[in-house]
């Protein structure tokens, strides 16, 4: 890509779009690749302790549902602000862009204050709602404990941290994370066996790197580098953009929380029909799951302050010519990541726990959950479509339709019919990608492409 100046690096509109995008989004994929590995080498970690692993390691897993409830609060601010911080730079209104990172930190911290004194009332019967057992329940409690007294930091890291990249500096938004992720790789073994704190000493690896970055994110934020510098008078919240952030970032939202009921409810079917065996099982897949899904999430988070701003800018053109980069893309990865998934699940378990019994389990699970993964990238492309452009609308109704509408659903009836059982459970996720993904893809194409 042909920058001339300094400017232009941040001017999305000048050179090609497949270049624009990659370069924001390499930092991103890497970002959110490193990013995963907050709570996956936890679960490794975990899934490898003498005598109680797979307990630990299934504890855990029913506590991730709620750990991915807050950080759907992060998203809720940071995927909504975020494209309207783009938009407004793309128009030239870079005090309102302004506005919009102030306001949304201000939500960050409403909503991290609230969800943390919240948690603590009520985790304990929402993890047994969730499907642990008498026997995993110290565990899950233990690592929320500690998780939700440095829940602020996580929201602060995740919440914020768009508004770097959505200025163009992509490699900032990475360090964000990697600085976060390398510490928390050398303080998980530190603490869970070092100082035999289990899984406590996990979420305490991980709130601890978390505020590391959360203090990165907000000095970058602050400081003289950034275009758009946060500062006192944005904080004050307006009731224009706080209902236009949370609009847009309900789609964000949405989706994870959906994501967070799907695994509520497949893990306490699994509980019913297997017990804990299969819920140790569904914790190494949303584990693999989460690793996999990352680059389509970086590199189409990337994707979206390029269409964003040039939609600002009335470039329909090369909103255009993006969209169809994305596409190729997307689609090549998921047909790449399904064939390993499909090839080698017993090496990919393997990482988790060695154990027999639960290595047989997560084989076949694994091959059913991803039997049609490569569908979910007709999904990305058009959230990512809907959100980067502001259709607020579209981008919630999809985000709730795949999850909520289908998936809950079909975890409930599947294994009712033909007396399926845990096969029922498993079958849900494989037909929510295909036609989720379709329906949002194909919709985009009829309600966003034609206008553009």
């Amino acid at each position: 890509m042909a920058l001339h100046n300094t400017g232009d690096k941040h001017d999305f509109t000048v050179g090609s779009m497949s270049e624009g995008i990659i370069r924001l989004a390499l930092p991103m994929i890497l970002a959110q690749l490193v990013n995963v590995l907050y709570n996956i080498v936890d679960r490794m970690y975990l899934g490898h302790m003498e005598g109680d692993g797979r307990l630990a390691l299934t504890g855990v897993g029913v506590a991730f549902p709620i750990i991915t409830i807050i950080n759907a609060f992060a998203n809720l601010c940071g995927s909504g602000g975020a494209p309207l911080c783009s938009i407004e730079r793309g128009r030239g209104d870079e005090e309102k862009a302004r506005r919009i990172i102030g306001n949304s930190l201000t939500l960050l911290l409403l909503f991290g204050i609230a969800l943390t004194v919240l948690g603590y009332l009520v985790k304990t019967p929402l993890l047994y709602l969730f499907g642990a057992s008498d026997e995993t329940i110290p565990y899950a409690n233990a690592y929320m404990d500690v998780y939700l007294a440095g829940n602020l930091f996580v929201m602060l890291g995740l919440g914020m941290n768009p508004f770097i990249e959505s200025q163009g500096f992509a490699k900032t938004g990475m360090l964000t994370v990697v600085i976060g992720a390398i510490l928390n790789l050398v303080l998980d073994p530190l603490f869970i066996f070092g100082l035999e704190l289990g899984v406590q000493g996990a979420a305490a690896a991980t709130i601890l790197s978390q505020f590391v970055s959360a203090v990165w994110v907000l000095c970058f934020l602050c400081g003289r580098r950034a275009i758009l510098r946060l500062n006192l008078p944005s904080l004050r919240l307006r009731r224009e953009l706080v209902k236009r952030i949370l609009a847009l970032g309900l789609s964000g939202f949405t989706m994870s929380v959906t994501n967070s009921l799907v695994q509520i409810f497949c893990n306490a079917s699994l509980q019913f029909y297997g017990g804990d065996l299969y819920v140790g099982a569904m914790t190494i897949i949303y584990s693999v799951r989460e690793v996999a899904q990352m680059p389509i999430q970086g590199f189409t988070q990337g994707a979206q302050p390029v269409l964003g701003y040039n939609y600002g800018a009335e470039k329909n053109g090369r909103v255009k010519e993006g969209i169809r980069f994305i596409r190729r893309v997307t689609v090549l990865y998921a047909v790449g990541v399904w064939a390993v998934l499909m090839l080698f699940p017993r090496f990919i378990v393997g990482f988790f726990n060695g154990e027999e019994a639960l290595m047989e389990v997560a084989v076949v699970s694994m091959r059913w959950h991803f039997a049609l993964f490569f569908f979910m990238a007709f999904q990305y492309v058009g959230q990512t479509v809907f959100v980067s452009l502001g259709k607020a609308k579209q981008a919630v109704f999809f985000s709730l339709f795949r999850k909520a509408i289908l998936g809950v659903p079909l975890i409930l009836i599947l294994p009712r019919l033909w007396d399926l059982g845990i096969t029922g459970v498993l079958a849900a996720e494989p037909v929510t990608n295909v036609v989720g993904g379709l329906a949002c893809y194909l919709t985009m194409r009829a309600v966003v492409w034609k206008k553009l």
